[in-house]
């Protein structure tokens, strides 16, 4: 059986972040960022905490060039995605999501009192850079 693993170098260190406030983003949502290239070093990941206030709707938007990968901490989202966004999907805390490279989505947190939490990482490290604005 083949190694698998790549060689560290001996005084590689482990990285902690913790985000004191939000990032403003183009989709227009609270984003705490958490691992990337800026924060940790990372060469093909970034992961955040996105918060999405109550009732609140993210700016239409596609990843260009990378895979998305969402987890549901908290709260019920309902996301369009799509051409034109004519699809919907209903997650809530405790689903997974993919989202795959180029594919336009909006979510929306179906709570008026509770904001929705998720895990979102990412295989690329400079997260905003591939953010692509969609227009309906």
């Amino acid at each position: 059986m083949a190694d698998l693993a790549v060689p560290v170098p001996a005084d590689a260190e482990i990285i902690t972040v913790r985000p004191q406030h939000d990032t403003a983003t183009l989709q227009k949502l609270p984003y705490f960022v958490g691992i990337s290239g800026a924060t940790a070093g990372s060469q093909g990941l970034s992961m955040n905490l996105v918060i999405i206030p109550p009732g609140a709707t993210a700016e239409p938007h596609f990843h260009r060039d990378y895979e998305t990968a969402i987890y549901i901490l908290k709260g019920r989202v309902q996301t369009a995605y799509g051409e034109g966004l004519t699809k919907t999907i209903v997650n809530e805390a405790g689903d997974f999501l993919y989202i795959p490279p180029g594919v336009p989505h909006q979510p929306t947190n179906l709570s008026d009192s509770e904001p929705a939490q998720a895990i979102v990482a990412r295989n690329d490290p400079n997260e905003q850079e591939n953010v692509v604005l969609y227009s309906v």
